[in-house]
């Protein structure tokens, strides 16, 4: 008996429209998430004594690094949209 991947073989496939990628860049994106891990680090601040005693302290420096790397990719999206633009 036949498997159904061998008749698939047979059958031609659906032809697929070609997609136009979104003309964004990224930047807006990761400028938000970068601010959104400065805002969690400072809300997060005031906590660190108990987060601290809880063993949640990395809470709060995971959220400075997520701020740091953000910032790193907020200038690499930047750059790549100069890019992008120049001819």
């Amino acid at each position: 008996m036949a498997s159904d991947a061998e008749h698939d073989e047979d059958r031609p496939s659906p032809a697929r429209p070609e997609i136009e990628p979104l003309p964004a860049d990224g930047v807006r994106v990761v400028e938000i998430g970068t601010l959104l891990w400065l805002i969690a680090f400072v809300a997060l601040l005031p906590f660190y004594g108990r987060l601290s005693d809880a063993g949640r302290g990395w809470w709060l420096w995971t959220c400075l690094a997520g701020f740091g790397i953000g910032a790193f990719g907020v200038e690499w999206c930047r750059r790549r949209r100069d890019a992008a633009a120049r001819p």
